[in-house]
């Protein structure tokens, strides 16, 4: 087994992730077989019990592990399929540690961070480096160990310090470090400085461990000069100095690489068994994928109502899933992110540009996602987009807690139940239609919910959703205590809305859909998790497609793209009817959001203090109406 463990310096958040996940997309380019551990130094189990706003989304595993959204990179990057003990935390790595003391393991011997705690971790990373993580069931070659944090905290010391044992144990032909370190380049001087990264890599060397490769990460080209100034002062060699600066997309990171010659590194560091020379396509799906994604010339605009809006990584599987889903449309992905409160009424005294704002960008949207979330803040705002996406036969997905408020949002707007709630919100609601799961709900938060991959069996009523999958059976990962109703269904299907996908005892609902709709889809599940680049999931691959008016086209040809229906001649998007098509809103709609949006613009111009006299005027009248 080889090891590459990947460490990160000067600060957090550099794009360890990312480099990782690159150095396993050009290996697996090259026929090595691959496989990925995370490591997070806080002491907690898992990430299940994490704050959005802490630490970013949660992402879930098929075995329904909650981890750290870097294995969200790391399955996206080389499609494969991950495991809960692929993420390594100090939390897991000591419950373990003392579990064996509480049996007895040590024979009466003082428990302490060296030996006990660092053999566990080698142990640990020995053990999961052999389970496939591919669906062929071949045993990994080469094992990519992430590092969180950045060299010198606290937290990671034991990490550290089990790491400059473990060379030794797998002998240095087997073992390379990757220290990914920031070089900046103050726009005051437009000189790139060398200096934290010298600094970040004398510590590493401090704590036992030598650099074979550094990755410089900076905002714009680091030239010749500062490469070998600071391959001088960090003692590699040029070659051993990679330079990745930001760029238009992600998908370029492991082309940039490659250029710099990382896998003849790899094949003499590591002694790989890799041809050489390369094949003249090689990298070529990745190549294709990052031109298609740079020269994009049609734009899809999308609004996010979701609670968490502060932080972008608190849905990154869902914008990862949008941007797949728009690149395979042939579309530039435009995303708005709306924070669901100021949708609500009460924002209109509270912040009226905070509330006019967010409707305005709701309006002028194409297509609108509720993802999942927890508690009740925000729960009116995201009914509020339900309501609008359904009466104006705006195309709409909800995820996890979508399902839930577009079901709560139809029981009080169309069923009449102005009570309808969920338990979660109001567990004395007189009409809950949406209740806990009391097998899921035990009182311990972390590791309870209904997680992991489940199979969703497609009914036989009309659903866009099952062509789209093509099958009647889907696996998709899950992540909730809370569910539909069931002592509700049959009135919610009389009026119209229809569950066309249930779990396997068919007593859950997976799957909403409204017949005499364009596309208001909504599924228990969390599709984000299993999207990748070149095969985007289908639910957000539906929304796409009905905000740019193909879905139907796409449907009737098989659910296949062809040239005719991506093409720019199909629609003329200047013309008024093509709008109206595009958007697909019916015409008795047009005006009176018009003056909703006209209404938004007014109150945007008083609030910058442009408006003139007349304006003022037109803007009282406009209220008034």
């Amino acid at each position: 087994m080889k090891y590459i463990l990947v460490t990160g310096g000067v600060i957090s958040g550099i794009g360890k992730g990312v480099i990782a996940s690159t150095f396993g997309t050009i290996l697996k380019c090259c026929g090595i077989h691959v496989t990925s551990i995370k490591i997070d130094p806080y002491i907690n189990i898992d990430a299940g019990t994490f704050s959005p706003y802490e630490h970013g989304e949660v992402y879930v595993l098929d075995d329904g592990g909650e981890v750290d959204l870097d294995l969200g990179n790391y399955e996206r990057f080389l499609d494969v399929t991950l495991h809960r003990d692929n993420n390594i935390t100090t939390g897991k790595i000591y419950q373990h540690v003392i579990n064996k003391e509480r049996s007895g393991d040590y024979l009466g011997k003082t428990v302490q961070v060296v030996p006990h705690i660092t053999d566990a971790i080698q142990e640990w990373v020995e053990r999961i480096a052999t389970i496939s993580v591919s669906p062929d069931g071949a045993t990994p070659e080469v094992c990519i160990i992430e590092l969180g944090g950045t060299i010198g905290d606290i937290e990671g010391m034991p990490f550290v310090e089990a790491f400059r044992q473990f060379q030794f144990r797998v002998k240095k032909e087997n073992f390379c470090v990757a220290h990914v370190s920031l070089v900046p380049q103050p726009r005051a001087t437009g000189e790139s400085k060398t200096k934290p990264t010298q600094s970040s890599v004398r510590e590493l060397r401090g704590l036992g461990l030598s650099p074979d490769l550094i990755v410089c990460r900076s905002e714009n080209p680091i030239n010749l000069a500062v490469k070998e100034k600071i391959s001088n002062f960090c003692h590699v060699d040029p070659e051993q100095v990679i330079c990745i600066h930001d760029l238009s997309s992600i998908y370029r990171v492991p082309l940039m690489m490659e250029q710099q010659r990382i896998v003849e590194f790899f094949c003499e560091r590591l002694k790989l068994d890799i041809p050489l020379p390369r094949p003249r396509k090689f990298m070529q799906k990745w190549r294709d994928l990052a031109e298609r994604a740079d020269n994009l010339r049609r734009s899809v605009h999308i609004t996010l109502v979701g609670k968490y809006t502060q932080l972008e990584d608190s849905y990154a599987s869902v914008t990862k899933s949008l941007q797949h889903s728009a690149i395979a449309a042939g579309h530039k992905l435009k995303l708005t992110y709306i924070e669901a409160a100021d949708l609500e009424e009460e924002m209109k005294v509270k912040n009226p540009v905070a509330y006019h704002e967010a409707w305005q960008n709701l309006c002028r949207s194409e297509g609108v996602i509720v993802p999942g979330g927890f508690g009740k803040r925000g729960m009116l705002g995201k009914m509020a987009a339900c309501r609008w996406c359904r009466q104006t036969k705006k195309p709409f997905l909800g995820v996890c807690l979508g399902l839930q408020v577009a079901v709560i949002e139809y029981a009080r707007n169309v069923l009449n139940l102005a009570d309808a709630n969920s338990t979660e919100v109001d567990p004395n609601t007189s009409d809950p239609v949406v209740i806990d799961m009391p097998e899921h709900n035990t009182g311990q938060m972390g590791g309870t919910m209904r997680l992991g991959k489940r199979i969703t069996e497609f009914t036989d009523k009309p659903s866009k959703l099952k062509y789209l999958y093509g099958k009647d059976k889907i696996e998709e990962r899950h992540r909730h205590r809370y569910e539909v109703n069931p002592a509700y269904i049959d009135r919610l299907e009389a009026a119209g809305m229809i569950f066309t996908g249930k779990d396997v005892e068919k007593t859950r609902m997976e799957v909403m859909e409204l017949q005499d709709h364009p596309y208001y889809v909504a599924v228990q599940f969390h599709p984000e998790y299993r999207s990748r680049p070149l095969s985007p999931s289908a639910p957000f691959l539906g929304l796409i497609l009905a905000a740019i008016g193909k879905l139907e086209s796409y449907i009737s040809k098989g659910c296949r793209f062809s040239p005719k229906m991506m093409s720019d001649d199909e629609l003329d998007y200047s013309s008024d009817e093509a709008v109206e098509s595009k958007n697909q809103l019916p015409s008795q709609f047009v005006e009176q959001f018009n003056k909703k949006i006209q209404v938004c613009e007014a109150t945007s111009s008083l609030t910058n203090g442009y408006h003139k006299k007349e304006e003022e005027e037109e803007t009282t009248t406009t209220e008034q109406t």
